[in-house]
C-alpha cells in the first residue's frame, strides 16, 4: 500500500510541475518573449493546454469572469496542495 501512497504523491507532483509550466509559458507568451508561431513552442503550448484543460474547464464555469485574469491555475494548485496534505495525513492508512 505504500506505493500507491508514491504513486498519488508523484502523480500530484507531475501535474504541479505541468500547471507550474503552463503558467510560467501563458506568460512568457503574453509578454511575447515566446512566439506560438515557432512549432516547438507551438506543440508544447498546445499539448499543455489540452492536458490541463479538462481541470481548467469546470473550474472556469464556476468562477466569475474577472476580465484578462484566469484563476483556474491558482484553484487547481490549492486543490493539488490540498490533496497532498491530506494524503500525507492520512499516509498511516497506506501501510
Amino acid at each position: 500500500m505504500q506505493s500507491l501512497f508514491q504513486i498519488l504523491m508523484l502523480i500530484l507532483d507531475i501535474v504541479w510541475f505541468f500547471v507550474i509550466a503552463h503558467v510560467i509559458m501563458s506568460w512568457l507568451i503574453s509578454f511575447q518573449v515566446l512566439n506560438v508561431r515557432q512549432q516547438f513552442v507551438a506543440q508544447i503550448w498546445y499539448g499543455l493546454n489540452r492536458i490541463l484543460e479538462p481541470m481548467y474547464g469546470p473550474i472556469r464555469r464556476i468562477l466569475p469572469s474577472m476580465g484578462g485574469l484566469d484563476l483556474a491555475p491558482l484553484v487547481v494548485l490549492v486543490g493539488i496542495y490540498a490533496l497532498r496534505v491530506i494524503l500525507a495525513n492520512n499516509a498511516a492508512a497506506f501501510y
